[in-house]
């Protein structure tokens, strides 16, 4: 089994920085990318980010340049650093994971999923 623990979520005033935290833990073997995505409320799940194993990243248009995703694999940990934070970052952030070694966003969305954490930007 596999587990995605996400932590470092919380409320931000806009212009502010959070960064995100997502601990794998169980068969880490069989991942090799892993990512973010967020939902809003009413809104469709839609990826953020997504990194390999071999560091290869793919952003969302709407957080280039603001967000970067990172990934420690020694301690099975990936990471995502948001800066200028604005009101529409709010949402429900999900860490995902699963075993392709490619940068396209799977169309159905990754394999195993943590149980997300909430972001919250005030204007």
């Amino acid at each position: 089994q596999m587990q995605l623990v996400e932590s470092g979520g919380g409320l931000v005033q806009a212009g502010g920085s959070l960064r995100l935290s997502c601990v794998a833990s169980g068969s880490i073997s069989i991942i090799n990318r892993m990512g973010w995505y967020r939902q809003a409320p009413g809104q469709q799940r839609e990826l953020v980010a997504l990194i390999t194993a071999g560091g290869f990243t793919n952003y969302a248009d709407s957080v280039k340049g603001r967000f970067v995703i990172s990934r420690d694999n020694g301690k099975n940990t990936a990471y995502l650093q948001m800066n200028s934070l604005k009101p529409e970052d709010t949402a429900v952030y999900y860490c995902a994971a699963d075993r392709r070694a490619t940068t396209v966003p799977p169309p159905g969305g990754m394999s195993y999923w943590g149980q997300g954490t909430q972001v919250t930007v005030s204007s």
